[in-house]
């Protein structure tokens, strides 16, 4: 008969594995990694209308690291459950002149970024709703910063990398190499993406 004491002692050992592997799913989630789910037509022909998935990174949003080109995922300024999945456009001290009322002769505005903020817009720039009408954007709502699509086999692939085939082979086989270790990341999280997925429109 096995001793009582041992059995407790393997049950404390298995209840202290899975609360680290919590806490270090808890951190990867929120402060490096996570896996994040878009719908809708916002960001065509960039992102499909049809359910994906995505790798995205906490770390540079964190610091201010974003640059124009960079497809965030941010707070809704007006909602705070909602998220939105959107590219940055201007950064702070950008002259932005966009089209304010397509219902009205298209009339046409201009303003400049403040200070602390982004202007962000939709690809698909007829079924968009972003910077045009809810403004600019504090840094602190943008959560991370998409750069992964993930299929649903598990394969990874990095946005926005048309003509790769025109770079230096040293360069091409670094993204390869990127691809590899995004597959990886995303396998380690796949469970963790089960339970707190979330949604972009």
């Amino acid at each position: 008969m096995v001793p009582f004491s041992s059995i407790i002692k393997e049950v404390w050992k298995d209840v202290f594995f899975v609360v680290k592997a919590y806490c270090v799913l808890h951190v990867t989630e929120n402060y490096l990694i996570t896996l994040v789910k878009t719908e809708g037509a916002s960001m065509l022909p960039t992102i499909d209308s049809t359910p994906s998935m995505f790798l995205a990174e906490r770390i540079s949003p964190r610091f201010g690291k974003v640059a124009h080109g960079d497809i965030v995922r941010l707070r809704s300024p007006q909602n705070p459950r909602e998220s939105y999945g959107k590219r940055v456009i201007g950064l702070e001290g950008d002259s932005i002149t966009y089209i304010a009322d397509r219902g009205n002769g298209y009339k046409h505005e201009t303003v400049v970024v403040p200070k602390g903020h982004v202007w962000v817009e939709g690809d698909n720039k007829f079924s968009s709703y972003d910077s045009r009408s809810f403004g600019p954007v504090p840094y602190g709502l943008i959560e991370s910063k998409i750069f992964w699509r993930v299929s649903l086999y598990g394969r990874v692939k990095i946005l926005d990398r048309s003509g790769i085939n025109d770079l230096k082979p040293s360069i091409i086989k670094t993204y390869h190499k990127l691809d590899t270790e995004a597959e990886i990341i995303c396998n380690a999280l796949i469970f963790l993406y089960r339970c707190v997925g979330q949604v972009l429109v």
